[in-house]
């Protein structure tokens, strides 16, 4: 594919690129900030593509004074669709975008005071950069370490801080290997670290989430696991892949990443049921989740529904919501991706995204409002410029 450009009717240009080559993508960046006086970029790389320090050198280089924030993927949602080993950039207007951000590094040793601090000072900031008109309409958007094991005390922190105005966000991945992830902002690099991105537009837009699972009788209880690293050793007081494999009709040695996609568990909270995604099987059959377990949580083994149509239905509501949908920043599910493809709807599901203007990235999880997700899609989906006015 090389690169590509896409301006949207909102103002919004997205540049993709397959080349492992920073300097010639910070080049083409450069040039799209300028020709549409763009302030701000968001940034989804590949670290099977490119390097994030080289990258954030390479804008360093080329242009100087963009700031930008952004995070390494599991996979990219392109104006092509779903894709990997890609980097996409999100170009924030001038005209219609006003936007702060922070990094918050050292999230292992970070209170959650301090973030919801740094919050409330980046708040101040935007009202001064956006003028109280374009103020009153603001979302967040967040990016997290995705092996932080911290999603949800940051997620829950960051929310505070931030009042009423709504949050989404995705955790950052690194194609599936579960080593490093990276995230990048205005020339810092890291790991173990969020960053909060506050915009404020006149354009129309409509924070969601949609996910496709429905809860079965089938419950397994957590009755032995390490909450500080997410491993569940026992389900109902037996070896934890043994009980889950049982309860989805497999043997524990068939079990994979797929099989953890394909029946996901869910928690009911506050009378809505969240999915708590398996991420991985160790040797002695304990088992890996993307997020926090402890002992005693009741989890109910889902039944999928149909993904692409629950999508589908999902954007048909945003768009009679918003009064038309012209693009959607998406953070979907690495685990969605892996469904999608264990069910043959990989292509079908892609189309939808291309179609309906979706970009974005897979991730590690997903937040939505206060919540740290897994298997959900969360967006903000924004209308036509025109609209607004």
């Amino acid at each position: 594919m090389a690169n590509s450009s896409t301006r949207y009717a909102c103002g919004l240009s997205a540049l993709t690129t397959d080349e492992p080559d920073p300097d010639a993508f910070a080049q083409a960046i450069a040039a799209e900030a300028a020709a549409v006086d763009a302030g701000f970029a968001l940034l989804f790389f590949s670290q099977s593509l490119v390097d994030a320090s080289a990258l954030a050198h390479a804008l360093q280089r080329h242009a100087p004074s963009l700031a930008y924030a952004g995070c390494s993927t599991a996979g990219e949602i392109t104006p092509q669709g779903l894709e990997e080993g890609h980097v996409l950039a999100l170009l924030l207007p001038n005209a219609s975008f006003s936007t702060a951000s922070t990094m918050v590094e050292n999230l292992s040793s970070s209170g959650m005071d301090r973030i919801t601090g740094e919050v409330a000072s980046l708040r101040r900031l935007l009202r001064g950069r956006a003028g109280d008109e374009r103020a009153k309409s603001v979302f967040a958007l967040c990016f997290i370490d995705g092996l932080s094991y911290a999603e949800e005390a940051v997620t829950s922190a960051i929310h505070w801080g931030l009042d009423d105005i709504p949050l989404i966000g995705g955790s950052a991945g690194d194609d599936l290997k579960f080593e490093t992830t990276r995230l990048i902002s205005n020339g810092k690099v890291a790991s173990d670290s969020a960053i909060v991105v506050l915009i404020a537009t006149e354009i129309p837009f409509h924070v969601f989430k949609t996910d496709n699972f429905i809860p079965t009788d089938e419950k397994l209880v957590v009755t032995a696991s390490d909450p500080n690293h997410r491993i569940v050793r026992e389900f109902n007081a037996t070896n934890a892949a043994e009980e889950y494999a049982a309860a989805v009709g497999m043997v524990p040695q068939a079990l994979t990443p797929l099989s953890f996609a394909s029946h996901p568990v869910v928690v009911k909270v506050g009378g809505e049921y969240y999915c708590r995604s398996i991420q991985r099987m160790h040797a002695d059959g304990s088992l890996s989740f993307f997020c926090a377990i402890d002992d005693g949580v009741v989890l109910s083994i889902a039944q999928p529904k149909n993904l692409v149509e629950a999508t589908r239905a999902a954007l048909l509501d945003v768009e009679r919501k918003l009064g038309g949908i012209d693009m959607v920043l998406g953070f979907d599910c690495v685990l969605r991706r892996l469904d999608a493809r264990n069910r043959q709807v990989f292509r079908d599901i892609s189309e939808l995204y291309r179609t309906s203007n979706v970009i974005g990235f897979g991730t590690y999880g997903e937040q939505y409002r206060s919540m740290h997700l897994n298997q959900t899609f969360t967006g903000i989906a924004f209308g036509e410029r025109r609209a607004a006015e």
